[in-house]
């Protein structure tokens, strides 16, 4: 049997709750639709089996790559800057936790009670949502907090000399990666909305205009008549048309 990574097994679960549209809220909150985000999400997958070399040291997944891009898409498309400025501080402070868990974590996790595989996602989904609190800067912190973390062991492998390679957003950094983003955004969701909820919605109060025109729930489309209904009314037009007609003939 195949032994799928934790992330793609993650990105599969995403992809059925989006398809059953489960997920409608928390996409539109990010400015994506079901197909579109879909779609990223079997390019993520189809491209977390493709690596590419760019030099002795560093190897480039296509996979993790597209979501790198994917959470600087989300943050850009912010409603403020100071929504955008935030979620660059919270991918700053991600990524020194991440960096310092790193450093005393130790060199032997097999001595350790849990894979550090998974506590880099965890430990990135939480403190990106701590310090980016919205589902954007949540995603984009804890993404490029993990990110960050691959970038600052090429410099580390540069700086000291010693032997290796860096797979940036490929390998076990692709799990994180990809569950760190999940987490966050799903802690951005329950949380948030459990506060909404408690204080009877979004915070208005001296929020600009335009942030809070987004947070406001989409206007839902009218119902449309089911088509059977407008056949009946369309056969109805029709016959009461020709019976007029009709009575215009007898009369002439």
């Amino acid at each position: 049997m195949v032994n799928f990574p934790a992330g793609i097994i993650a990105l599969l679960v995403v992809s059925i709750l989006i398809y059953f549209g489960v997920a409608h809220r928390v996409l539109d909150r990010m400015r994506l639709s079901d197909k579109a985000a879909l779609a990223i999400i079997a390019a993520i997958i189809v491209g977390s089996f493709i690596d590419i070399p760019l030099g002795p040291r560093i190897t480039v997944n296509v996979g993790g790559s597209i979501a790198v891009i994917l959470a600087v898409y989300v943050l850009l498309g912010a409603g403020t800057n100071y929504e955008k400025i935030r979620g660059l501080i919270a991918a700053a402070v991600t990524a020194l936790v991440l960096f310092l868990a790193a450093r005393f974590l130790g060199s032997e996790p097999e001595t350790m009670f849990i894979d550090p595989i998974y506590i880099y996602p965890i430990a990135a989904g939480i403190v990106g949502y701590l310090a980016g609190r919205s589902r954007r800067g949540a995603f984009f912190a804890a993404v490029m907090g993990v990110f960050a973390l691959d970038i600052g062991q090429l410099v580390y492998l540069g700086r000291t000399g010693i032997a290796g390679t860096v797979h940036i957003g490929g390998a076990g950094a692709f799990d994180s990666l990809i569950l760190a983003g999940i987490l966050a955004v799903l802690l951005a969701e329950f949380i948030g909305e459990g506060l909404e909820r408690l204080q009877g919605g979004p915070r208005t109060k001296g929020r600009p205009e335009e942030l809070i025109s987004q947070l406001r729930e989409p206007e839902p489309e009218p119902a449309q008549k089911p088509w059977l209904e407008e056949l009946n009314e369309y056969v109805d037009k029709v016959m009461g048309t020709e019976e007029q007609d009709e009575k215009e003939d007898d009369h002439a």
